[in-house]
């Protein structure tokens, strides 16, 4: 543990490399780094899909933020809706204890260039001004986006694993404190797609991937995912990670939202202090319809996305895919081809660093498995204890960035 820590403090110091974006300030003295405050991302959720619209509605998403910091904002997505999305009050809260109230004296609502209401054209994002608020390492952020008319299908995440909550006659209801108006449950987030925050951090992780990284397996409204297992263990260095993980995502072509190539600047190079792309994606393309058998496109894939990101400055570690046999779409070739591609994560040389989550998860008695205690009984996704492994090992890959290694 002690000689990864040191190897992640060398690492904030090689990031800040000509040609990066990072800024970090000289040293002082040894092993002390001055850096003016910054924004950075410090929560995020992928666009997943669209679902129906809540016109009238408020709804107060709960998002877990890794790092903290002496303001926000915040980046409300229509992305994939097809009309202009009329924003009629946002705001941002602590979480009091668990459910949908905020925390005393900390709601605060948010602005658009100065104003309280906003349109977010179709196909685009938006972020907010900045919000003076004091978020602490960790924190339960509640995020109300209140849409005063029905504009066309909602740009949402699927699959939170965290409950949020639905106010159905929203108007007037953004600036409650007191969540007793919030009488619906949601398990998705609806427009927020992303927090920054202002302050220490010294920038971000981007976990980039599928279903494996969105969570699916962990326990739900616990922040067990492996990007949050990471953030516990990158915050006293100043990073924050963000999840950009959709369940059902494919790395060569559009599966549940865009392909990774295709959804990779709006969703891990354009977030706010990227300094880490990790990439865990392509067990989709093997097992779905129709199956993709040429470990060859993985590989130009793969090298595509990590060109992309060095042009912006960002490192990149590359995740091995994990076993799955059991699963119902297990097939012997099918697990050729995994292996094959994860020969060419590991050898190819084309990541700054891999981590082998392969060898993390899979069964010793027989490797083309997940190990029983992190199988949740789908022989394909994570249970809390799964996720653990991989984030240790993520955690590891990070070190050896800076030492110029690949294993």
């Amino acid at each position: 543990m002690g000689k990864v820590k040191r190897v992640l403090t060398v690492l904030l110091l090689a990031l800040a490399l000509p040609g990066t974006r990072a800024t970090v300030g000289v040293a002082a003295a040894p092993g002390v780094v001055h850096t003016a405050p910054r924004w950075s991302g410090s929560w995020e959720t992928a666009p997943s899909g669209t679902t129906a619209a809540r016109p009238g509605a408020a709804i107060r998403n709960v998002v877990r933020l890794s790092v903290g910091g002496t303001a926000v904002r915040v980046r409300i997505s229509n992305r994939l809706g097809t009309e202009p999305l009329r924003l009629g009050a946002v705001s941002v809260a602590l979480r009091r204890a668990q459910g949908p109230d905020a925390a005393p004296g900390t709601l605060r609502p948010v602005t658009f260039k100065g104003a309280p209401a906003t349109t977010v054209p179709a196909g685009r994002d938006t972020v907010s001004d900045r919000v003076p608020l004091a978020v602490p390492d960790a924190a339960d952020l509640l995020v109300t986006v209140y849409t005063p008319e029905d504009d066309g299908r909602a740009t949402y995440h699927a699959s939170a694993l965290q409950t949020s909550y639905v106010a159905p006659e929203g108007a007037g209801h953004a600036d409650d404190t007191s969540g007793s108006s919030y009488r619906t449950i949601i398990k998705s987030w609806y427009y927020v797609t992303g927090v920054d925050v202002l302050g220490r951090a010294t920038g971000s992780v981007v976990a980039f991937g599928d279903s494996l990284t969105d969570g699916t397996g962990s326990t739900p409204d616990t922040d067990r995912r492996w990007p949050d297992r990471l953030a516990a263990r990158l915050r006293d260095h100043g990073l924050g990670v963000l999840n950009a993980g959709i369940s059902g995502n494919r790395l060569l072509r559009d599966g549940t939202g865009p392909s990774a190539l295709a959804r990779l600047d709006a969703d891990a190079l354009d977030r706010a202090g990227a300094r880490i792309l990790v990439v865990l994606e392509g067990i989709n393309d093997i097992k779905g319809l129709p199956p993709a058998n040429d470990p060859a496109a993985y590989a130009d894939a793969y090298r595509t996305l990590v060109s992309r990101a060095h042009a912006r400055g960002i490192r990149v570690v590359g995740v091995t895919l994990t076993p799955f046999r059991g699963y119902a779409a297990y097939t012997d070739g099918r697990e050729d081809v995994r292996q094959r591609i994860n020969a060419f994560i590991r050898t190819g040389g084309a990541f700054d660093a891999v981590a082998d989550a392969d060898a993390a998860v899979r069964d010793p008695a027989e490797p083309t498995r997940i190990r029983p205690a992190y199988d949740p009984g789908d022989h394909l996704h994570f249970t809390d204890a799964g996720m653990t492994a991989v984030a240790e090992t993520v955690r590891r890959a990070l070190g050896r960035i800076s030492q110029g290694g690949h294993g």
